[in-house]
């Protein structure tokens, strides 16, 4: 098969076409003929060298797919509602930039009523961690306020658009009025451009002085002091990655007199049973969304995985570089029709 390797840790041009073996799945895996793999900033990180693979996954890169049921154990299968054939997306540890890759039947879910495999294999990454995080650790409820650090990531414009169908308010930061703009009519509620405008001091005036209360951040680093800052009572700051460094000086006094919680994890290397659970909660309460037009997937740009273009040896080495340039609002996708 067809697939994208890492030659050794660097730019993106180290991410070059190769050819391997086709995977054969296991016992509770599905095989699945992959026609889409979402592009996310861990991959981007691995091919760095600063994520490491979990024991017993692809080195290859790649965490979310889309496409069809080409074999499996056809015992899960059955007991999950599938069956060889079936258009499915899935997260995966590993393995996504491939035409075909092997993934836990728990982590599949149907393709949504309407949705073409592009804009299938932009939603596991994004919705299982969204879900885990603002949802389970963060404990959004109708009617609170959400602020987004990040606003038109991949992350970001799925956090908007499912604490909105949640009956949440969301606030975003993002680093030009021209992302601000794009997160508003995505749904947000206020948008802050965080380099021209304090955001901790902004998000304080649009909750008339309360806070807010939760907090997504993928930034860490000097963020969280300000972030503290700008919790209401009992708000939960929930971090999920580290871009602006693992180190934080806060106001510790604050956290005791407002009872906040501050939280954060990493979901690459969880077990499959968590993720499985994660994956029915997102069946019955996010895919309904997605069936309806209340969420729509948002899709940047498409590249062909293997060919070459501007220079560089790969779809997936030119996607990266994208990603890196921070130039995207929503999510980047590799075909290998």
């Amino acid at each position: 098969m067809k697939c994208i390797e890492i030659r050794e840790y660097g730019a993106p041009e180290v991410l070059v076409p190769a050819e391997r073996a086709t995977p054969v799945a296991g016992a509770g895996e599905v095989l699945i003929r992959v026609s889409a793999s979402g592009v996310n900033r861990p991959d981007v990180l691995q091919r760095t060298g600063n994520y490491p693979v979990p024991p017993g996954a692809s080195d290859l890169p790649g965490l979310e797919v889309a496409g069809v049921i080409e074999s499996g154990d056809a015992g899960a299968m059955a007991e999950a509602g599938f069956k060889p054939g079936d258009r499915v997306c899935a997260l995966v540890a590993g393995g996504g930039y491939a035409e075909y890759c092997v993934a836990p039947v728990a982590q599949c879910l149907p393709v949504p009523q309407g949705l073409s495999d592009v804009e299938a294999a932009s939603l596991p990454e994004t919705f299982f961690t969204v879900w885990s995080n603002v949802f389970d650790r963060g404990r959004l409820q109708q009617g609170e306020t959400l602020l987004v650090q990040g606003g038109t990531s991949g992350i970001g414009v799925t956090a908007i658009q499912m604490a909105k169908a949640a009956g949440a308010t969301v606030i975003v930061t993002a680093g030009s009025d021209e992302k601000c703009t794009a997160a508003l009519e995505l749904g947000a509620d206020h948008a802050i451009n965080y380099k021209a405008t304090d955001f901790a001091e902004e998000a304080r005036k649009l909750t008339d002085g309360q806070g807010v209360d939760v907090i997504l951040d993928m930034v860490a680093g000097d963020y969280v002091k300000r972030e503290v800052d700008c919790l209401a009572e009992d708000g939960r700051l929930v971090i999920i990655a580290v871009q602006g460094g693992t180190k934080a000086d806060f106001n510790a006094g604050l956290v005791l007199r407002r009872r906040l919680t501050i939280t954060g994890s990493t979901l690459r290397p969880r077990p499959v049973a968590f993720k499985a659970a994660i994956a029915q909660a997102l069946k019955a309460r996010v895919w309904p969304w997605l069936a309806d037009g209340t969420i729509k997937p948002v899709i940047h740009s498409v590249f062909p995985a293997t060919e070459a273009g501007d220079g560089l040896p790969s779809g997936a080495a030119r996607a990266h570089a994208l990603m890196q340039s921070n130039q995207h609002i929503g999510k980047i996708v590799l075909t290998w029709n």
